[in-house]
């Protein structure tokens, strides 16, 4: 009798663990016909571009962006759905009209944005253009030379900049090679090239100093506009920047257009080659401070096991952009993966154990502000490293900010552990491109927020497409540049993921927490 109860015990044991495995691989298998056969992924891509627009931080189209994708996560189900502030941010600011154009040798249009969080030129501004050679200006004594002549000019500043030709492609992905270097250890850094020097340093901050002075004597002097050169462009692209401070207190600065290499440099060659140039332009731009807050959306999935439904499996992207463009790949695409992802699991009701909570943050491109405050106000003090009580609640946080190009794998972030996990998590989706696990860091965006304080944020690695050279940060960062089947494959991997870490036994493993930084 006591050997037929054990071994209807043992056949009841291994049967329950068959039932799960069963339970996972149907679920997994189900994930990948919605994700890949019934997304939403570009719809939704569509609503955080086309429709909502730029989205700066702090901006309208930040603000018409956070309320869509608060609407469509509670239409999905999805509870707690939430805009919360995390702090102050600073001001907010778009642009309403941009208009540019070189009007004497002959007339042509320029293709040029408003650096983010400058002024209007107040009405139109017509000048010839005057040339600065700003390398000759080692001390502000050097500029009472203009004293006089600057009223209401448009000024160029010359730049020893030459187009090259390239013969790389502009789009990429990952070749196999590429990948399994990835899965080796980092080089060390040769000697020497380990950062700028203290030499090199100095000279930076002297560089920083002289033109925020040359800037103060411009504006000082009623110059109309500045023109600068916008950073490694060219075929009409321009990487966009700022050109002043969000603070609320923000010192002003003159109206400053970045340009493309094309016009930039045709402009300072017609110049010194003696041809006066003409140019008129008319900008307005708007500053928006009633709320200076800053706000992530939020929204879960509750778990529904008794033990485990009080932690917490994260996933999150950026969903604030520059402004040149309506930021499709940097980082709609992200934003759009990671809520298509939670759809997935909501759809197929999955019924997680533990609870998944979808984060979209704000204000990453000024410094991970969105995520860094949250960690903060939620788990603990990076500085510090004072721990808060849901500190070990977390199992994971998986973010996803690299572009359109499709999932190949995953940076553990330095976490062996972690990536013995992953690989049978990868598993399935070898046929879809996705097989590389890297114990190498990468960095840039908000799952460092989460690694400094000691719990598992991790990066997706992707196909680089045209991110680097056409897309991040640029005038051309539109939906057309966005893969539809890239960004399914995405989703379908980051919501089995997210799936497969809720159902776990066990919270993915930690690395050693991080000491706290030295009082300086």
């Amino acid at each position: 009798m006591k050997k037929l109860l054990l071994s209807l015990l043992l056949f009841s044991g291994t049967a329950a663990t068959v039932s799960a495995q069963m339970e996972k691989v149907n679920a997994i298998q189900s994930i990948r016909n919605e994700g890949l056969n019934n997304s939403q992924v570009m719809k939704t891509a569509f609503y955080l571009t086309d429709v909502s627009g730029p989205r700066l931080s702090n901006s309208p189209g930040l603000k018409r962006a956070q309320d869509w994708a608060v609407s469509t996560l509670k239409s999905y189900g999805l509870e707690n759905v939430k805009l919360e502030p995390w702090g102050k941010f600073g001001k907010g600011w778009q642009v309403e009209k941009n208009y540019a154009a070189m009007t004497a040798p002959y007339y042509s249009a320029i293709i040029a944005s408003p650096k983010a969080w400058t002024p209007g030129t107040n009405g139109i501004v017509k000048s010839d253009i005057m040339l600065i050679d700003i390398s000759k200006i080692d001390t502000i004594t050097k500029m009472d030379a203009y004293k006089g002549k600057l009223k209401g000019k448009i000024l160029i500043f010359d730049s020893p900049a030459v187009l090259e030709t390239s013969f790389r492609a502009d789009g990429t992905r990952y070749t196999e090679d590429e990948l399994l270097k990835m899965t080796e250890p980092p080089s060390a850094p040769a000697a020497g090239q380990r950062g700028f020097t203290p030499e090199q340093m100095a000279q930076l901050r002297k560089t920083r100093a002289m033109r925020s002075q040359v800037g103060d004597f411009l504006k000082s002097e009623g110059a109309g506009l500045l023109l600068s050169l916008s950073r490694g462009a060219s075929h009409g692209t321009l990487f966009t920047t700022n050109g002043a401070s969000y603070a609320e207190d923000a010192a002003t600065v003159l109206p400053e257009l970045e340009m493309s290499s094309e016009d930039y440099l045709r402009i300072i060659r017609l110049l010194k080659g003696g041809i006066k140039v003409e140019m008129e332009a008319e900008i307005k731009t708007q500053f928006f401070t009633k709320d200076l807050n800053g706000y992530n959306v939020i929204a879960e999935i509750p778990g529904t096991d008794k033990t485990l439904k009080n932690e917490i499996v994260m996933l999150g992207g950026h969903l604030d952009s520059w402004h040149a463009a309506t930021g499709a790949t940097d980082n709609a695409a992200g934003s759009a993966v990671m809520i298509e992802a939670v759809r997935i699991i909501k759809a197929l009701n999955l019924n997680p154990k533990r609870t998944i909570r979808i984060a979209l943050w704000s204000s990453e491109e000024q410094g991970l502000f969105g995520s860094r405050n949250y960690v903060a106000n939620h788990y603990g003090n990076a500085r510090t490293m004072e721990l808060k009580p849901d500190h070990e609640k977390v199992s994971a946080y998986y973010n996803l900010d690299n572009g359109t190009g499709k999932i190949r794998g995953i940076y553990t972030q330095g976490n062996p552990e972690a990536g013995t996990i992953f690989q049978s998590w990868l598993s399935p989706f070898k046929d879809l491109g996705a097989t590389t696990i890297t114990n190498r860091n990468t960095g840039g965006t908000d799952h460092l927020a989460f690694d400094a304080v000691g719990i598992p944020g991790f990066q997706f690695i992707q196909d680089g497409i045209e991110y680097g050279s056409r897309t991040h940060h640029t005038n051309m960062d539109t939906y057309d540049r966005l893969i539809a089947d890239d960004l399914k494959q995405s989703a379908t991997i980051v919501a089995a993921f997210v799936y497969n870490t809720a159902q776990w036994e066990n919270k993915i493993p930690r690395k050693e927490l991080p000491k706290a930084q030295a009082a300086n």
